[in-house]
């Protein structure tokens, strides 16, 4: 089983929200949720995050964005929207999802996620994560 099929069913077996996994070794997994447990993965795991593969239970650009910067090998989401495809599209990084949406939603479902707002006004996947964090005064 590779890192991505390992990542993927420990994602949905254990009912998480995000896993990493490299060389057949969980380095996080999480389970509430959101940006604000992306950004501390990142933060404290930094480039042990390279080459990992990640599942994700939603992966709009920002999640992308930040998988991008941390420069994972691979990607699973449970659901992705159409603007987080075209940024690993972009950036040759494979992924597989359950399922497609046009856009990712806040809370309520009554708009955009703030998160995603940030990554369509963002040039880069570093400014992203600044922003983001930032916007979540970590």
């Amino acid at each position: 089983m590779n890192d991505l099929e390992i990542a993927k069913k420990i994602l949905k077996e254990n009912d998480l929200s995000l896993v990493f996994v490299k060389d057949g070794k969980i380095i996080f997994k999480g389970k509430s949720g959101g940006m604000r447990e992306l950004v501390l993965a990142v933060d404290k795991f930094g480039n042990r995050l390279e080459n990992s593969s990640v599942a994700d239970s939603v992966v709009g650009k920002a999640a992308a964005s930040f998988f991008i910067f941390s420069k994972v090998n691979s990607v699973f989401a449970g659901k992705i929207s159409k603007a987080a495809v075209n940024v690993l599209e972009d950036k040759n990084i494979p992924f597989e999802y359950d399922e497609l949406v046009e856009k990712i939603l806040n809370k309520d479902e009554s708009d955009m996620c703030p998160f995603e707002k940030i990554a369509l006004s963002s040039k880069s996947p570093e400014e992203t994560y600044r922003k983001i964090k930032s916007f979540l005064k970590l």
